[in-house]
């Protein structure tokens, strides 16, 4: 289960981007996470994908 917390959110999906998974698909498929969600969640704070460092910026 994700935080739900976005700022606790953004601190753990941005630690798997960097630590465990090579891109946010990737990342998704491994916590079966539907990724317009946890975009539409994370875009609610100000934070978008960036598909190049592969972290939410």
């Amino acid at each position: 289960m994700l935080p739900a917390d976005p700022i606790i959110l953004l601190s753990y999906v941005n630690t798997k981007l960097r630590d465990r998974d090579e891109s946010l698909d990737e990342f998704c498929a491994v916590e079966g996470a539907d990724k317009s969600d946890l975009c539409a969640k994370l875009a609610e704070v100000g934070y978008e994908y960036n598909a190049q460092r592969n972290q939410f910026i």
